[in-house]
């Protein structure tokens, strides 16, 4: 297990992450992680539940009180309406399928590139067809594919890219890093309609989801692609408790 002296403060971990912002690279991992193989800690990385939680916090204070309103003011002035209907969110979709599918679209490949080749367009099916039994079989099919190299051994050994080709993804990785960030945030105008929305109004829409992904880009990054699913759905769960409070709770508290 890794030594909990060797963890980083949440300080530290913001440092590296503006850092990371400024110039994303391919490696290292941050310290703390267990001395288990790669690919398990990838998926099951040593990160503390409560640093988690405070990234979130510090996600839904800025995008509440500085991204937000951005959105919210380029939305009434390009005529741009959200699609979601806060009285009926789809808990489950919002909690477990879009941190899993989601992430697996636009930040597991960053690491596993010879996967995604396959990996990425398996995903980004299951991710537009939607929460249904179908498409959760394909999403189950897309996990077992990563995990094949691992349960089967010898038989889905995995075959690294040549050296020449990883140095020259290594030297394009910032554009390809910041890329799928933007990939996220485009992803999340699906949940507007527009009237006649002005195209260079379009990208405020989404600054929420631009400064979250590059977050949980980091996290993926530096952490594993667990730490990243398990940030997203800590993010996601905290609009929705909210919402159900006020939909659910304070009316009756009021009355």
């Amino acid at each position: 297990m890794a030594d909990r002296r060797a963890r980083l403060t949440f300080r530290a971990e913001f440092r590296d992450y503006l850092r990371f912002f400024a110039r994303p690279r391919f490696g290292p991992r941050l310290r703390g992680r267990a001395a288990i193989s790669g690919w398990t800690g990838d998926w099951f990385p040593m990160v503390r539940l409560g640093g988690l939680v405070r990234w979130a916090a510090v996600l839904w204070v800025v995008n509440l009180f500085f991204l937000g309103p951005i959105a919210l003011a380029a939305a009434t002035a390009g005529g741009a309406q959200s699609r979601l209907n806060l009285l009926n969110i789809p808990w489950l979709s919002a909690l477990l399928w879009a941190p899993i599918v989601e992430e697996l679209v636009f930040r597991y490949g960053l690491r596993h590139l010879a996967q995604a080749i396959w990996l990425f367009p398996a995903s980004l099916a299951a991710m537009l067809i939607g929460l249904h039994w179908y498409s959760a079989l394909l999403l189950a099919a897309v996990l077992a594919g990563c995990w094949a190299p691992v349960a089967w051994g010898a038989l889905f050994a995995r075959r690294p890219l040549p050296w020449r080709w990883r140095r020259r993804y290594w030297t394009v990785f910032p554009w390809v890093f910041h890329a799928s960030c933007l990939l996220f945030a485009a992803a999340h105008l699906a949940n507007f309609s527009f009237d006649g929305t002005p195209l260079w109004l379009m990208p405020l829409l989404v600054l929420p989801q631009w400064l979250t992904g590059t977050v949980l880009g980091w996290q993926r990054m530096r952490r594993g692609v667990g730490a990243s699913m398990l940030l997203h759905g800590i993010f996601n769960a905290g609009p929705l408790a909210m919402v159900w409070l006020l939909v659910h709770v304070v009316p009756h508290w009021m009355t």
